[in-house]
């Protein structure tokens, strides 16, 4: 049974044909071809020499390559949507190396020249563990010696729809107090990066919160839980946090021209088309960092509500309030990105997202489609994080309601969102960023 495995590797082969030493495709690379999913990620593994082997073929393959790491000669190079990773092995041995990978299924290994099912070298039951949809840590001190991968679990269990194992599932609750302090930031954010990046984000922050991880990674957010709020949201803080990930993921479906078939998608499809490639273009825009818009919005999604925490009171009428959420959850969004040790733009770009998440909702309410004047101050304040603002507005808004929400509140919201982008798309020299009557 052949395998589809990425062209790059079809490259690489006949520039390998006289090295000395053994060259393996392994992890993840392997397990996704055996499931016939696509992926983008490569990594080889050699005896030795990993960077100075980068460098070789970086140079003949006229491709951008750079040293991750000297002391464990680790190095990448770059291939359009492909990274390839060249590491030396991790121990003394090609055996030392794939026991101390995270779980069975990716501990999973083939030569450089293997392109079928036979090829495949499995010490450790992965081939099974695929068969039967396992996550399984390849001994019992495979996630205590890496925290990190504890977060691992919950993202593939989400990504490959597999059930974890009891044991597995055990060690993982045990490593989640030991995340923040054995953990380095940078490898924290890139991990919930990847759950977030999901085609179902939602899914795997609530499997974090269910397995005890939440508070440890993310304490900003998993306060939200238990936090019950007022009509018209009809469920509690972090339950709808969780809801309005889901309708994003919908709404950049209709920008992208998937087919959502909810009643409310029609409607924004109408409003959302006429922008759609510059819609596309604002959320693949890569920032600092490598990070790209579309990943920043669902990180405002997540943290759009976490002001509420500081901010909850309940008044004489029993009404529960959350006065000034938005500005609180700015403050308290900036905190923990800076934690996690995102560049300074992403921090303020998710910042204001979170900060005027509100706006639009309520320049809905005023019955009528916002002034000039409105939209110069909107976009004043935000800059480009209104087009992230409008786009979280929606999936606030669906999630309050399950869907478009009482009559009228939909169809106003959209009007807003319309004029929102006609001015920033079509009237940005008039409105948006006027010519200055004087330039000093």
């Amino acid at each position: 049974m052949p395998l589809a495995l990425d062209p790059l590797l079809d490259r690489l082969l006949p520039l390998l044909a006289d090295e000395a030493q053994p060259v393996h495709i392994v992890g993840g690379a392997v397990r996704d071809a055996l499931l016939g999913r696509p992926g983008h990620d490569i990594d080889l593994i050699v005896p030795t020499g990993a960077t100075a082997l980068t460098e070789r073929l970086a140079r003949r393959l006229r491709l951008p390559w750079f040293a991750l790491d000297d002391s464990r000669d680790v190095a990448r190079i770059f291939s359009g949507d492909t990274t390839l990773d060249i590491a030396r092995y991790r121990g003394e041995s090609f055996a030392e190396d794939l026991r101390g990978r995270d779980f069975t299924i990716n501990a999973l290994a083939l030569p450089i020249a293997g392109r079928n099912r036979a090829d495949v070298i499995d010490h450790h039951g992965g081939l099974a563990d695929l068969e039967a949809g396992l996550v399984r840590a390849i001994h019992a001190g495979s996630i205590s010696d890496d925290p990190v991968r504890a977060l691992r679990a919950a993202r593939f269990v989400i990504q490959l729809h597999f059930n974890v194992t009891a044991e597995t599932l055990a060690a993982v609750r045990a490593a989640g107090p030991t995340l923040p302090s054995r953990t380095s930031p940078e490898r924290l954010r890139d991990e919930l990066s990847r759950m977030l990046a999901l085609a179902t984000p939602a899914p795997a922050i609530a499997r974090l919160d269910t397995w005890g991880l939440l508070d440890s990674v993310l304490p900003e957010v998993a306060a939200l839980r238990g936090l019950d709020q007022s009509p018209p949201h009809h469920e509690a803080v972090l339950p709808h946090t969780l809801r309005v990930l889901r309708y994003l993921v919908e709404v950049e479906q209709v920008i992208d021209g998937g087919v959502v078939s909810a009643v409310w998608a029609e409607a924004a499809g109408r409003v959302l088309a006429p922008y759609r490639q510059r819609l596309v273009a604002h959320l693949d825009e890569t920032l600092d960092g490598g990070v790209r818009g579309r990943l920043l919005l669902r990180w405002a999604a997540l943290f759009h509500d976490s002001g509420k925490a500081l901010t909850r009171t309940v008044d004489e009428a029993g009404r529960i309030r959350f006065l000034g959420h938005d500005e609180a959850g700015a403050k308290s969004t900036a905190a923990a990105l800076n934690r996690l040790k995102f560049s300074g733009e992403d921090v303020r770009r998710v910042r204001d997202t979170v900060d005027g998440h509100m706006r639009p909702l309520l320049l809905a309410t005023e019955g009528r489609a916002p002034s000039a004047r409105a939209v110069y101050r909107y976009y004043r304040a935000l800059h480009a994080a209104g087009i992230d603002v409008t786009l979280l507005a929606l999936a606030d808004h669906l999630a309050t309601y399950d869907g478009p929400g009482h009559e009228g509140s939909w169809e106003s919201l959209l009007d807003v969102a319309a004029t929102l982008l006609e001015h920033y798309y079509e009237k940005r020299e008039q409105t948006v960023m006027p010519v200055r009557l004087l330039n000093g």
